[in-house]
């Protein structure tokens, strides 16, 4: 069974926040280490695989996206966590970091699957992930917040802020607004890592998405069409994020100009949802709300999302597979010539 699991790691409590040569070194050292293991052994001598992994690096600590084949859930927890704390006691440099979460991130199905559909006790002993503490909190908070400088293309209106002087009784807090734009900003750069990671494995299998097991992105996309995502499809998907997060961060905003840019808007609202996750705050977010006001903010219609569901309704134009990248007629007159590269 296949399961992705999110490890966080991070230094000591009185460290000072890491600034970017630091973060890049560290993302480095933790990539070549995850690298270079051929297998990771669980409880009672249970061999379980590393299939692939993605890190992610920010101030506060680094985030370790990791696939793995495993025979249970809990061994896949249990040795993910033995192996990397040997690997930071390992590594002079990162001796004195931790890990603070190891969990696996799995759908409904998949634990029900994991478990044989029966709820399993859970060991006295067995390994809880410690909670984050305030200071760590605290310092996630404040990168968000300053991360948020760079979304320029929205105000706090478009996350359900009501300014002051305005009767609304439904209005987002400007600091809650602030924290979600913070993690679209972070959801930009996360989404561009991971796309990185999906064009490497499809070029070196010479595969499409539907024959590869592991990807982070693409696995995201509407499943109907994953044989059609090939190494250049993810390029020219690359490139209409790239695009996308350039928009983003500049002042004023035009609708997704083609059903690519929609889709990749769609994966960037899911990303802050999970950096807003890792961070500790979305319990406290009325997160409904506030992507049900950006959706009305940031999308000329939804109809992207008709191909995650059943039948395409014939006539809703754009959602055809050939026109993904084509420009809406009304919004751009011209296309990068990449996105109009064609398979040989």
């Amino acid at each position: 069974m296949e399961y992705q699991l999110i490890a966080e790691i991070v230094p000591p409590a009185d460290a000072a926040g890491l600034d970017a040569l630091q973060r890049l070194g560290v993302a480095a050292l933790l990539d070549e280490q995850l690298d270079q293991l051929a297998a990771v052994e669980g409880p009672d001598g249970v061999e379980i695989e590393p299939l692939d992994h993605s890190v992610e690096v920010a101030e506060t600590g680094a985030v370790i996206t990791w696939a793995l084949d495993a025979p249970a859930l809990v061994l896949a927890e249990d040795g993910a966590r033995h192996v990397l704390d040997e690997l930071l006691d390992g590594t002079e440099l990162l001796a004195e970091w931790t890990v603070r979460r190891c969990e696996v991130s799995a759908s409904d199905e998949d634990l029900e699957a994991a478990f044989g559909g029966e709820e399993q006790p859970v060991e006295a002993d067995e390994d809880v992930a410690e909670e984050p503490t305030e200071e760590e909190l605290a310092a996630a908070r404040e990168q968000l917040l300053t991360s948020a400088d760079q979304l320029r293309a929205f105000g706090l209106e478009a996350f359900g802020h009501v300014p002051e002087g305005v009767e609304n009784d439904e209005s987002v807090s400007a600091e809650h607004a602030t924290l979600v734009a913070g993690a679209f900003v972070q959801g930009i750069e996360v989404l561009t890592d991971e796309l990185f990671q999906d064009i490497q494995a499809l070029e070196e299998a010479e595969v499409t998405a539907g024959e590869q097991d592991t990807l982070w992105v693409l696995d995201q996309l509407p499943e109907r069409f994953a044989d059609q995502y090939t190494a250049l499809f993810a390029k020219q998907f690359l490139i209409s994020t790239a695009i996308l997060g350039y928009r983003l961060c500049q002042p004023g905003w035009t609708a997704p100009q083609s059903t690519a840019e929609a889709l990749g808007l769609h994966l960037i609202k899911s990303a802050a949802a999970v950096q807003l996750d890792l961070s500790g705050i979305s319990e406290e977010l009325p997160l409904e709300q506030i992507f049900a006001a950006f959706n009305e903010h940031a999308f000329e219609d939804l109809d992207h999302e008709l191909l995650f569901e059943g039948e395409i309704e014939d006539g809703v134009k754009g959602l055809d597979f050939a026109d993904w990248f084509t420009p809406r007629p009304h919004l751009a007159e011209t296309v990068h010539p990449y996105l109009a590269s064609t398979e040989d």
